[in-house]
């Protein structure tokens, strides 16, 4: 017929028709990986949003009024709960020396109301009360003479230390407000409230900021001490956190051994701040922190928070509980800690080569089959956080596991943990710092009494050593 097309119109038809199929699959191909892509990203963000401070590192006070309950990896100790059998109680006593004593008679019999007034004394039950007198200000007035010489000379006699001006708070007074706002991280204003409701002392914000001030100028010695000593530790604990310092976020890094701590601020997180810091880049020992990538350019070795481990596996687990491989990990963890700590108390200095052999291969073991089943994305494509973890296990297996070998190195980082929080503490109450000043005020006072409270000295106690000239110190030899 005249009208049908040719063979070569038909081909090239066939053609074009091949060209926008094979156009169409590219499309869908590229729709479904974008799905998958997609998919993945919102079950991150769904699992992000299940996370709590059980599977993260966020604080409990984040949980808010849906805070889960608690799942303690801790292990049944077998002690019943309360104070155990030869440790001293804190229940209040009788003294044997009261301050006051007040006798109470009886006035008439209560069986024939008779006066008693000159019966015998039987028996004296006594029943004492414990509290606090009132309290007030003590002035001493000191009264520098001035005399006159032979010669013609007056002399004026030697002004005690803490006499500077003809009025002023002592050493005690001051303490007690370094105390409240350095310590227990009270605002001015309610500091200011607090010394006058309970002490009688009116004092102002500003009077307030410069005793605070001058408290932390006070600290220059001790802080070089502890950071010399903290420098040359085997083992020491790092981690850092944000602040609000004029502003603008800026981070605290902390440094801490089981007797020492030591806080400085610095406007950025990684290595400006750590160097800043004056620890990390002459330290030598075995740094223990949770990863973060610049502390791996200090210390000899490292020891990284195995407590951040398991709440990333904890994580896992809740989102995905088919994921068995976690749950095995976990409990290897746990028993390779269990272990440490059972040959660190009897004497020992490693967990036994044939125990450790067994525990590493039992650890690769569970690594590869889980890599297996999560294997890292071909080129430049997302790593989903399973991935980053396994990959941080395997790469960084010694130094997950270097507390098993050296008994001397922590399961986990949470020395530090515990020390840093006082700083989200102090913002959470009192806010942000106004300026740097004022930030590095707030670290030396912290460094000073989280160390002192190290060796048991009573942080008020401390504090007034100090505005009386006598910064304590720690023992450098």
């Amino acid at each position: 017929m005249s009208g049908s097309p040719s063979v070569e119109q038909l081909l090239g038809r066939l053609a074009r028709l091949e060209t926008a199929l094979a156009g169409k699959d590219a499309l869908i191909a590229e729709r479904d990986a974008r799905i998958e892509v997609l998919t993945a990203r919102v079950a991150e963000l769904e699992a992000l949003l299940r996370k709590d401070s059980r599977t993260s590192s966020k604080p409990p006070s984040s949980d808010g009024l849906r805070k889960p309950p608690p799942r303690s990896r801790r292990e049944v100790s077998g002690r019943s709960p309360g104070k155990q059998p030869g440790e001293p109680g804190v229940t209040l006593r009788q003294v044997d020396n009261p301050d006051r004593v007040i006798v109470h008679r009886p006035r008439a019999c209560r069986g024939c109301g008779a006066s008693l007034r000159r019966a015998p004394v039987t028996s004296v039950e006594t029943r004492q009360v414990f509290d606090l007198p009132q309290v007030r200000l003590d002035v001493t007035e000191h009264r520098l003479q001035h005399r006159a010489c032979r010669c013609g000379t007056v002399t004026m006699a030697q002004a005690p230390a803490s006499t500077g001006a003809p009025v002023q708070y002592g050493p005690r007074v001051r303490a007690i407000a370094s105390y409240l706002v350095g310590y227990q991280h009270l605002p001015y204003q309610r500091a200011g409230e607090t010394l006058a409701d309970l002490l009688g002392v009116s004092m102002s914000a500003g009077t307030l900021s410069t005793i605070v001030t001058q408290t932390g100028e006070g600290l220059d010695e001790f802080l070089a001490i502890v950071r010399d000593l903290i420098a040359a530790a085997p083992v020491a604990h790092f981690d850092e956190t944000g602040l609000r310092v004029d502003g603008k976020l800026a981070w605290v890094n902390a440094a801490a051994t089981e007797n020492l701590a030591l806080f400085s601020v610095h406007p950025n997180r990684g290595h400006e701040g750590m160097k800043a810091a004056g620890i990390l880049p002459v330290f030598t020992g075995i740094a223990v922190h949770d990863g973060f990538s610049p502390y791996r350019a200090y210390g000899t070795a490292h020891q990284l928070c195995n407590a951040h481990h398991l709440r990333e596996l904890a994580a896992i687990l809740d989102t995905q509980p088919t994921q068995t491989w976690a749950a095995d990990l976990s409990r290897l963890l746990a028993e390779i800690n269990t272990m440490a700590r059972y040959a660190r108390t009897h004497g020992a200095d490693t967990i036994s080569p044939r125990l450790l052999a067994g525990y590493r291969k039992r650890y690769d073991s569970l690594l590869a089959y889980a890599h297996a089943l999560h294997p890292p994305p071909a080129g430049r494509e997302a790593r989903s956080s399973i991935v980053r973890l396994l990959a941080r296990l395997r790469e960084h297996a010694d130094d997950v596991l270097r507390f098993a070998y050296n008994l001397a190195v922590p399961f986990d980082n949470n020395l530090v943990e515990r020390d840093i929080r006082m700083v989200k503490l102090r913002q959470k109450i009192s806010g942000g710092l106004r300026t740097w000043t004022g930030a590095h005020t707030f670290c030396a006072i912290r460094s000073y009494l989280t160390t002192t409270r190290k060796h048991g000295i009573n942080a008020l106690d401390a504090l007034t050593q100090l505005h009386t000239g006598h910064t304590w110190l720690p023992q450098t030899s």
